[in-house]
């Protein structure tokens, strides 16, 4: 009190607190990061106008098979491949995770080992492996084991060029989304167990409409960067003559000898088909956000409207 009325005495107030508006943070000046964006902008533009000026790039060639019907066929054929080797993949993972983690150790150790073989072996050899089925075993029948044989049919008739590699990519995948999955049901906390059995809910029901769908959380982006990565992967099935995408376009350029602009088709529609991928998996991972964070990621429409909003109040000022 004495300290205060001296101040007051000699005349001196104590200074108020500066407004929140009125304070401003100035960023740490970086002119390093700035030179450097600088130059690989620079850089980037000149490998750019390299690139695109050099008459052996044959731009014309480009344009003139961009959507020659034979590509669109090869193109249709690998959207095909990765749709169904992913769907094989993606059911055949559930079921080998669920199985992986079942309380019979026999099957569980089976499951172990159809995961084992078939992520440690290479998957251009199970491609190979199912294309040449038949040379030792040329038939296939349905019967009674060491009995009589009620159905029998070729096994070229039953597996075609394209059974074969939906095969070979599906369950190759199938070993992969098993342990994709098997991390997503492990990740979802125990005592969410605990309260369905507490409710009276079978396993079955906890797994179906408790665990699986916390674990899509975790599951959904490893699944879509395998999605993105298995129609790559298709470019494989050129090895048992599957006219996807790559094999037809590799079919024109050892005709006409024009490898590099052919491949920029290829790259072309690549791009286009992974871009395509990536929207879909971005929505996905927003939808199955909801609840795990206070504020879902914005989309690209809420980015270009934030962006342009921020744009009129900086020109208004």
């Amino acid at each position: 009190m004495t300290a205060v009325r001296d101040g007051a005495e000699a005349g001196t107030a104590a200074p108020a607190p500066a407004p929140a508006d009125s304070v401003r943070a100035v960023p740490l000046r970086r002119p390093g990061l700035r030179i450097a964006a600088v130059a690989l902008v620079f850089l980037l533009v000149f490998l750019l106008e390299g690139w695109i000026t050099n008459p052996r790039m044959r731009w014309g060639t480009v344009g003139e098979f961009l959507f020659s019907p034979v590509i669109m066929e090869g193109l249709r054929t690998t959207l095909l491949l990765t749709v169904l080797a992913m769907t094989l993949g993606i059911v055949g993972g559930v079921l080998l995770a669920v199985l992986r983690m079942s309380r019979n150790p026999i099957l569980a150790n089976l499951i172990w080992c159809y995961i084992w073989v078939f992520r440690g072996t290479p998957l251009l050899v199970q491609l190979l492996f199912w294309y040449f089925l038949s040379a030792i075993l040329p038939k296939v029948g349905l019967g009674v084991p060491w009995g009589p044989t009620f159905v029998e049919v070729e096994t070229n008739t039953l597996i075609t060029q394209m059974a074969a590699a939906v095969l070979g990519l599906g369950l190759h995948e199938a070993a992969y989304m098993a342990e994709i999955v098997r991390a997503g049901i492990t990740s979802v906390d125990d005592g969410q167990n605990e309260a369905a059995q507490a409710l009276g809910m079978t396993r079955r029901q906890t797994l179906r409409r408790i665990v699986l769908p916390q674990a899509l959380r975790i599951i959904i982006p490893p699944t879509g960067n395998q999605a993105i990565s298995m129609l790559k992967t298709t470019s494989l099935v050129f090895a048992i003559a599957v006219p996807e995408l790559l094999t037809s376009i590799q079919g024109i350029y050892s005709r006409n000898f024009q490898q590099v602009p052919l491949l920029m088709v290829a790259c072309f529609w690549y791009l286009v088909a992974t871009s395509v991928l990536n929207v879909g998996q971005f929505y996905l991972e927003r939808r199955y956000g909801r609840g795990s964070s206070r504020a879902l990621p914005p989309t690209p429409l809420q980015r270009l409207r934030a962006a342009a909003r921020k744009n009129r109040e900086e020109t208004s000022r």
